[in-house]
């Protein structure tokens, strides 16, 4: 009798994706008009001009960041300018030429720097050799906090002790208090993969989001530390002790409720917090939250990020459409005939058994659908990309 009723909720489930999954679709962007790591309206142009070889763009950009103290950008901007650089070192070559002192030039160099020295066997080694390139950019203009970021991810590479971590992110937060990389840049310090521990990264990541301003991306730290614990529990726990996962699913749930909030407080296709929402979505589909990783993939739009789908696969945009497609077979297989649908095309209430939180699925043991990611499919050793800092 109870393999009968599996097997008639099996049919049912399959009736209802077939009805519908088309429905659910109708506000996702297509795969073809997915963009990754597309950007922005100012950086675009520089990065364009960059391709024919000019540098005068970047050089506008970065200055442009400095005088008004757009701290933020001035450290997403050079990040992408560096990531053009590893390919075309004559393009930055070219401009450091010309502009030898240039604080902008100086710092998109110490940043290309970093990006190397991180994907050799010899990283630690090549990390101390570069250190006067990033004593030098933060000399040039001692007013910006991106040459500490750096410097903080640098400490990170070359084994530093807690002591002088300490010292360089006093002199970040000196700089801007509530700047997001720098606060990334501490977390992964502290993160179990490197020199803390889930509760260390847990720890700091909550009380930064506690203090961040409104609206402040540092409010999406307990997502990240909630990726990293999931991250790190690919390989389950030893007999009679509980996972990562387990032993910090209320911390992981209240990372991405606070994550949700944050992402509501920004308009469904703005690409400021699109990095922030792909990784949302990831940590709700680890946690089987499909009514809010389908309602997250709709606020992405068209701007999926490299982070976090590159530490899953090797084509992240195929990855992203991947598990997108398969959040939305989820939820319609749980949606019942006739049910209203609020303004958005999702389920209006929870789809949950009795007594589960609005919003969230039964929670299961086992069973995840097919293709849909694990904690186990995290965690590739020396991959970074978008957001990584160099994983």
């Amino acid at each position: 009798m109870v393999r009968t009723m599996s097997f008639v909720r099996a049919l049912l489930r399959a009736v209802r994706a077939v009805r519908h999954t088309p429905h659910l679709a109708t506000d996702l962007p297509g795969d073809e008009e997915l963009l990754l790591d597309a950007p922005d309206g100012r950086l675009g142009p520089a990065l364009v001009a960059a391709a024919r070889g000019e540098y005068a763009g970047a050089a506008e950009l970065l200055a442009t960041t400095r005088e008004s103290a757009e701290w933020e950008n001035r450290d997403r901007y050079t990040m992408r300018l560096a990531a053009f650089a590893v390919s075309r070192p004559d393009w930055l070559a070219d401009w450091l030429a010309a502009a030898p002192r240039d604080p902008d030039a100086l710092l998109v160099k110490a940043e290309l720097a970093i990006v190397r020295a991180w994907g050799s066997p010899a990283r630690a080694e090549l990390l101390r050799e570069i250190a006067p390139l990033i004593d030098a950019a933060a000399s040039a203009e001692p007013a910006d906090p991106v040459p500490w970021r750096i410097a903080l991810d640098h400490a990170r590479g070359t084994h530093a002790p807690h002591t002088a971590f300490e010292s360089l992110w006093a002199e970040a937060v000196g700089r801007s208090s509530h700047h997001y990389g720098c606060h990334v840049a501490a977390l992964q310090y502290l993160s179990a993969q490197w020199y803390g521990s889930h509760r260390e990264c847990f720890g700091f990541a909550e009380e930064a989001a506690a203090d961040a301003l409104p609206g402040s991306l540092v409010q999406a730290l307990p997502v990240r530390a909630a990726f990293a614990c999931l991250a790190a529990d690919g390989g389950g726990a030893p007999t009679g002790r509980q996972s990562p996962r387990e032993l910090f699913r209320d911390r992981i749930d209240a990372a991405a409720d606070l994550a949700i909030a944050l992402s509501a407080a920004y308009e469904p296709g703005d690409p400021w917090p699109a990095e922030v929402r792909n990784l949302l979505a990831y940590v709700l589909v680890v946690r089987e939250r499909w009514e809010e990783a389908l309602e997250q993939f709709r606020r992405i739009g068209p701007y999926a990020t490299a982070f976090p789908w590159a530490r899953l696969d090797d084509d992240p945009l195929g990855r992203f459409t991947e598990l997108r497609d398969g959040v939305r077979r989820q939820v319609a297989a749980r949606t019942p005939p006739g049910r209203e649908r609020g303004p958005a095309g999702i389920p209006a209430g929870p789809v949950g058994a009795p007594g589960q939180p609005p919003g969230r699925a039964p929670q299961k043991a086992s069973g995840r659908a097919a293709g849909l990611p694990g904690a186990g499919a995290l965690g590739k050793p020396g991959r970074s990309g978008s957001g990584d800092h160099y994983a």
